[in-house]
């Protein structure tokens, strides 16, 4: 009886008799398993089956890439350097950082201080500031693209170039504003008056405690303004359209497409160059930007 009880339970399992319930239970268990992650093999694949295309069209030859060959024989990594020594392409490449880096600082240095006294300052029409931001949210930005062309182009005289978009960004964006004050709403005030009882201003509370406690919220919304400049093309088609030397690689694909309509090759690899800069800092950035996303909005 002692050595019974001194038995492991996984040996009195294994040495159970194998009954057919038990088989049925496992075979159930075992054809779960399957099920599931064959749903999340044929969701990956569906994702993933497109960029593959792209990447291995972008290897062929201008001659393969028009027949049915899936695999690329041999490899033509000089389309890369074809497409990088197209005029223009750097230039593009250029404005692109340009607008996408300074406009992502811009919107950050602009929107944190807002979001900062809106989610923890009492103040008298707090609550109508917050209702008129989230209303600039829903607002299209077709709505005021009439105006706001009339007074960069004509008053200011910063037509064919990037301009106009980088400098509103200087007075922040109502998503990232939004965004932000959900996430600050998340840190406790008590930190916040433990350094004002150390003699911290509202500045320095801002920058030694806010701002190193909100850094989850900080990466996602500089990345969705960073994805969102990298991949605009409404914007330069407005404003820069009539300069080439302003344009960026989203408008440029597109001329780019149209003088190589028929080289499928050196197309999909210039979209491939576009895309890789934006899937690598997603990449490096997915735990802060995920983090960020996650813990925005837990308190209302």
């Amino acid at each position: 009886m002692a050595q019974l009880l001194d038995t492991p339970r996984s040996a009195v399992r294994a040495t159970a008799p194998d009954t057919p319930a038990r088989r049925t239970a496992r075979r159930r268990a075992l054809l779960n398993w399957i099920a599931v992650h064959a749903l999340g093999v044929a969701a990956a694949l569906f994702f993933v089956l497109p960029f593959v295309f792209l990447v291995l069209t972008s290897l062929m030859s201008d001659q393969q890439a028009l027949t049915r060959d899936l695999w690329p024989h041999p490899f033509a990594w000089d389309n890369y350097r074809q497409v990088f020594e197209t005029d223009g392409f750097l230039v593009w490449w250029r404005n692109t950082l340009l607008y996408a880096g300074a406009g992502t600082v811009l919107t950050v240095v602009s929107s944190l201080p807002v979001a900062y006294a809106l989610a923890k300052f009492r103040f008298r029409g707090r609550h109508l500031s917050l209702m008129l931001v989230i209303s600039m949210m829903m607002l299209p930005p077709q709505v005021v693209v009439i105006p706001m062309y009339l007074f960069w182009a004509k008053q200011l005289d910063l037509s064919g170039t990037l301009w106009p978009l980088i400098v509103p960004m200087a007075f922040g964006d109502a998503f990232s504003i939004f965004l932000l004050r959900q996430f600050l709403l998340t840190i406790p005030d008590e930190y916040l008056d433990a350094a004002k009882v150390d003699g911290c201003g509202e500045l320095r509370t801002l920058l030694k405690v806010v701002v190193p406690m909100a850094r989850p919220g900080i990466a996602a919304v500089a990345l969705f303004q960073f994805f969102y400049a990298w991949n605009d093309y409404f914007g330069p088609q407005i404003y820069a359209s009539d300069n080439p030397a302003a344009w960026t690689l989203s408008y440029g694909l597109e001329s780019f497409k149209s003088a190589h309509h028929t080289d499928w090759n050196l197309t999909m690899a210039a979209t491939v160059l576009v895309m890789a800069p934006v899937i690598l800092v997603f990449f490096f950035a997915q735990k802060a930007f995920v983090e960020g996303v996650t813990l925005t909005g837990v308190k209302g």
